[in-house]
């Protein structure tokens, strides 16, 4: 298996794959992307270089040597307009890094129609997993649980809910594509667990004595329950989860 990573050289520059065009590489697995939302709207720039350069430079790379590819695409419903939510549901562009994602999409489709490219799409839902950065909801939570300096686990907000799945049930789905029908795939759970649901089974594992507080406040224009609909992954792929949210947080407790 054959990497490229930040420290291999830029994937939005014209040409940074070639040097693995003589390599015998028949698949594709495209995972580089910016993704943290709030930097979006400081460096929209920055998110459309990355997320729709890079996607067009690995699909280049893919329409020379024939490989296969699975798209890792995001997200991409804004707030839902029924439950669960299908692949067929419309798709929204909410903020900058959103419609990047958005825009590599298209390109994919493109590709996929005009050079005949073997294509699969991944729109995952809430990925979680140990070493998460503490900017994710369940880092924060562990970090305020194992905090010294306070007696308390303060969260903005107990109620959004949100579709989680665990990284290694990611990985393989991923796994499953590779000789799988071509499509658009959904990628979560099919149910919805709530922010003080999270927090309380984190407490509840490390038998943390402190109080969880909610301040309240909740984040503009936020959605207050998604799922997805995973019968079409489930019934083309033979896909479905099978790590619990209970067996996934014990996971990232663990590493």
């Amino acid at each position: 298996m054959i990497g490229f990573d930040i420290a291999d050289g830029d994937i939005a520059e014209k040409g940074s794959l070639n040097r693995f065009l003589e390599q015998d590489i028949f698949y594709v697995f495209h995972l580089a992307a910016k993704t943290f939302v709030p930097e979006s709207w400081k460096d929209p720039f920055d998110f459309y270089r990355i997320n729709v350069l890079g996607t067009l430079n690995v699909l280049e790379f893919c329409r020379q040597t024939g490989s296969g590819l699975t798209y890792i695409s995001s997200y991409l419903y804004g707030e839902p307009e029924y439950l669960p939510i299908d692949e067929n549901h419309p798709l929204k562009a909410y903020n900058p890094y959103t419609h990047s994602k958005l825009l590599a999409e298209e390109t994919c489709c493109f590709y996929e129609e005009k050079f005949n490219l073997s294509m699969t799409i991944i729109r995952p839902f809430n990925i979680y997993g140990p070493h998460q950065p503490p900017h994710f909801l369940i880092s924060e939570i562990i970090g305020k649980i194992f905090n010294p300096s306070t007696d308390k686990i303060e969260l903005m907000d107990l109620k959004p809910r949100r579709d989680y799945v665990f990284l290694d049930d990611l990985v393989n789905a991923l796994f499953q594509t590779i000789d799988g029908p071509r499509g658009i795939y959904n990628l979560g759970s099919g149910f919805s667990v709530s922010v003080g649901e999270i927090a309380n089974m984190l407490i509840e594992l490390t038998g943390c004595r402190k109080s969880l507080i909610s301040k309240g406040i909740s984040r503009p224009n936020e959605v207050f329950e998604l799922y997805a609909n995973i019968s079409r992954i489930r019934n083309k792929l033979g896909w479905e989860p099978k790590i619990s949210l209970w067996d996934g947080l014990k996971v990232c407790l663990e590493n």
